[in-house]
């Protein structure tokens, strides 16, 4: 009795085990379920954006009161790693906290929440991309306007301390610049004379700041014919040219702007004060850089126009090319397709800009943040997925590189060399070597045959030398490197004998 009793027992224990096994397996994929959706929002779809982000917003509702804080870590977690859809999930958040206020007041301090522990852990990209979102939550009217003046205030506030290293300064000032473009239209039509203090602010900083730093950084010594801007300076002329057009910029895509009606009736939160965490010395900021420039619209053939160095549009371009190649440089292929997947493709010459950013990123001074390795794969993998177009760009690249390889610094003529020969030995080492006919005119160790002389002898270790012998014009012979014949020095002339006397 005792045994039937204990055997009836273990059963209910196992059937309730199960019961809770299907419970927490069910619950595993519903939470699957909901982050695939809002990860893939905004993606290829036969239906709107709008119907899709009103379908998502009714499924994320319904199922707020089971996965509420899954909801909330994965609606603050996908606009720092693809700012790129910053303005999608601002639109989600927006229409959420029209139909739920508490949710939009919790979404809020978790963001917040984020934003502060970025601060902390020097993870500097995650913030600037934090800040942004709370601002274009602005735009949504989730967030007041006030509170959020408030904060890019305190982010100034911090740049003005005294005794802290410059990057910190600069990171602040170019944290807050950087994201006006997104909100930038919303406090000039309802705080005008609070942001003309704020941009006032921000001058006065950047006149008194010093830029030693910007000669080691550049890639040529002269600025012939594109000024090579420190990126600062450079943004801060891309924003006085953001506000001599009113705020009015082409190229972030505003998705709630179709939801106005609903969202302006949402009650809006105010973000708490922020203060900027002290400095530490143990704190590591990012590096100032130079931006770097290639090209204008007189370069491009006939078509979209290159927008100009001191337009906001280029600013947006770049970084988003930027970011994808940071996120996607680990597979090539991966890489390339969404390089020339760029939202606005049609309205820009894409091969120009995304050639320009890969040397940007090449040439960066003092290191390139990856292997150099990496960014000739890229555009190797460029060159096979839009064969049409990119070659003929990347020689027109390599054309200008070369003509003005005369101011080139010594570190980044070693890297032109590099990626060259690598990308010839992937071509079969063709190219135009008649074009630069010219530079053997020149003494030999001229900037220009020593780049050839120097590429030929990186290209041997790929090939053979008689290869090179043939395929080059008999002018660059004297620019071919000496034969690779083994030295035995025993079996030359007048060798001394090793044989014990």
């Amino acid at each position: 009795m005792n045994r039937r009793r204990a055997y009836e027992d273990d059963g209910d224990f196992y059937g309730e085990r199960n019961k809770k096994r299907r419970r927490v397996s069910e619950n595993q994929e519903m939470e699957e379920r909901l982050e695939t959706l809002i990860l893939r929002v905004g993606e290829n779809s036969t239906s709107s954006l709008e119907s899709n982000l009103e379908g998502l917003v009714s499924v994320l509702e319904s199922d707020l009161g089971n996965f509420r804080s899954k909801i909330l870590r994965i609606l603050s977690d996908c606009p720092i790693k693809m700012p790129e859809k910053c303005t999608i999930y601002s639109t989600m958040v927006g229409l959420m906290n029209a139909k739920n206020y508490n949710f939009g007041g919790e979404f809020v301090e978790y963001m917040v929440k984020t934003f502060k522990d970025s601060l902390k852990q020097c993870q500097w990209d995650a913030a600037r991309y934090a800040l942004r979102f709370l601002a274009d939550l602005v735009n949504c009217h989730v967030i007041s306007t006030n509170s959020l003046l408030q904060l890019l205030d305190s982010m100034v506030d911090a740049a003005n301390e005294d005794n802290v290293p410059q990057v910190r300064r600069d990171w602040y000032v170019f944290a807050v610049l950087s994201t006006l473009p997104w909100v930038g239209r919303e406090l000039y039509e309802k705080k005008e004379s609070a942001l003309e203090n704020l941009l006032v602010r921000i001058e006065v900083f950047l006149n008194k700041r010093t830029k030693k730093h910007h000669n080691a950084l550049r890639v040529w010594s002269v600025d012939a014919p594109h000024p090579q801007e420190e990126y600062l300076d450079c943004l801060w002329a891309q924003i006085r040219k953001l506000r001599q057009d009113n705020w009015t910029e082409k190229h972030i895509p505003r998705p709630y702007l179709a939801f106005d009606s609903v969202l302006c009736e949402a009650l809006q939160h105010n973000i708490p004060v922020i203060h900027p965490p002290p400095h530490q010395d143990s704190f590591e900021y990012p590096m100032p850089w130079v931006v770097y420039r290639m090209f204008d619209y007189t370069d491009c053939p006939p078509g979209p126009i290159l927008p100009g160095a001191h337009s906001i549009e280029r600013f947006l371009i770049e970084e988003h090319l930027h970011s994808i190649i940071e996120m996607h440089r680990w597979e090539r292929k991966d890489c390339a397709i969404h390089l020339l997947m760029l939202p606005y493709k049609d309205k820009i010459p894409l091969e120009y800009c995304i050639v320009e950013v890969i040397f940007a990123e090449l040439f960066h001074m003092p290191t390139p943040r990856y292997l150099e390795i990496c960014y000739g794969s890229i555009l190797i993998e460029l060159c096979k997925q839009q064969p049409s177009k990119m070659p003929q760009v990347l020689a027109q690249a390599t054309e200008i590189l070369f003509m003005r390889i005369d101011s080139m610094n010594t570190s980044c003529f070693d890297r032109f060399v590099n990626w060259f020969s690598y990308h010839l030995s992937n071509f079969q080492f063709r190219w135009s070597w008649d074009d630069w006919d010219s530079c053997l005119l020149l003494e030999n160790e001229h900037p220009r045959p020593k780049f050839i002389q120097e590429v030929l002898l990186k290209c041997l270790r790929f090939s053979y030398h008689d290869r090179f012998k043939e395929m080059m014009p008999e002018g660059y012979a004297k620019l071919i490197p000496k034969p690779p014949v083994p030295h035995y020095k025993y079996s030359m002339e007048g060798a001394v004998s090793t044989r014990w006397e």
